[in-house]
């Protein structure tokens, strides 16, 4: 085998999926995308917003079933598990994610998309208990959105696979617990907040009163040094100077360690690098922006030169 082509969050662009494993070189073989001599890392978020979301699922699943790809939890498959699965009876909660308006609205066009196959849904979110948060494989780590050392050695000890049980699932929607602390950082990463009274209107349609840090500065010492979404910070709070409490919200990744490939940030324009040993390969797709890959042969330091995309047209 020559290498992965891992891909960022499809958010059910289907059809550009298939298009970008095409360009890639993979071939429908009964069913299931091949590449003779490569495999596709999945980087998560396979689900909600997109026109085609059964379609993603279903050429990622058999992919993935059929030995052809890897893939790893992203924060849209877990939220799916915990808004559908039942709260504790002790509990005040009937789900373990309430059914607020942000909620709904996140996963509405998922729920639409699996209304007639309700036998097909069940399965579908039976599958994405199976998926593991992070992979070591071959030389290189895949996380959704954020590697941190100390939590994944947490995750280990208990799950050594790093795969969800029903256990974990339903203490991961409790704020207090180890195992939200896990699911939160290594699928959404760290989130500083924002001073009361000031909100970010981002582009995505939310409006946020915190904003995305990124995880590999070195010695960080204002707002602007780890900021990490295409949304600016409101005045001058690129300036703010990062407080302790903000300092121990990050994680550090070092230049050190093995090439690590995350989603989740939805960034935009020409893909490039943040650094020579991360690679971030979320780039908007289903706001009709790229759908990106990243075609790893063994190299330890990155290359620009080693991204692949499709740019998203609409499929509606």
């Amino acid at each position: 085998m020559e290498g992965y082509d891992l891909i960022g969050d499809v958010h059910g662009c289907g059809a550009t999926l298939i298009a970008l494993l095409e360009k890639l070189g993979y071939r429908d073989c009964g069913g299931v995308y091949r590449h003779p001599q490569r495999k596709v890392i999945f980087l998560g978020d396979l689900i909600d917003r997109g026109p085609r979301i059964r379609l993603a699922v279903t050429v990622a699943r058999r992919m993935v079933e059929a030995g052809e790809a890897h893939i790893v939890m992203g924060n849209h498959e877990h939220n799916a598990l915990t808004y559908t699965h039942p709260a504790p009876p002790d509990s005040h909660k009937r789900w373990l994610c309430e059914h607020t308006p942000r909620h709904n609205r996140i996963i509405e066009a998922t729920l639409a998309q699996y209304q007639d196959y309700p036998s097909e849904w069940e399965d579908t979110l039976a599958w994405f208990k199976t998926l593991p948060l992070f992979l070591e494989i071959d030389g290189i780590r895949v996380v959704h959105a954020c590697w941190d050392d100390a939590l994944i050695g947490q995750l280990k000890q208990r799950l050594p696979n790093g795969c969800l049980d029903d256990q974990f699932l339903i203490e991961s929607a409790d704020t207090s617990t180890e195992a939200y602390r896990i699911i939160d950082r290594l699928t959404r990463g760290a989130n500083i907040p924002l001073p009361s009274g000031i909100a970010i209107q981002s582009g995505d349609g939310y409006t946020r009163q915190s904003f995305r840090a990124h995880f590999w500065s070195a010695h960080p010492e204002q707002w602007g040094d780890v900021v990490f979404q295409p949304d600016n910070l409101p005045g001058d709070l690129e300036e703010r100077v990062l407080s302790e409490s903000e300092h121990q919200r990050l994680s550090y990744y070092g230049p050190e360690e093995p090439p690590l490939f995350i989603g989740h940030y939805w960034c935009e324009g020409i893909p490039a690098l943040p650094t020579q040993n991360i690679a971030c390969l979320d780039y908007s797709a289903v706001k009709y922006g790229r759908l990106v890959a990243y075609r790893w042969s063994g190299e330890k330091q990155l290359s620009s030169d080693n991204f692949v995309w499709v740019q998203v047209v609409n499929e509606g």
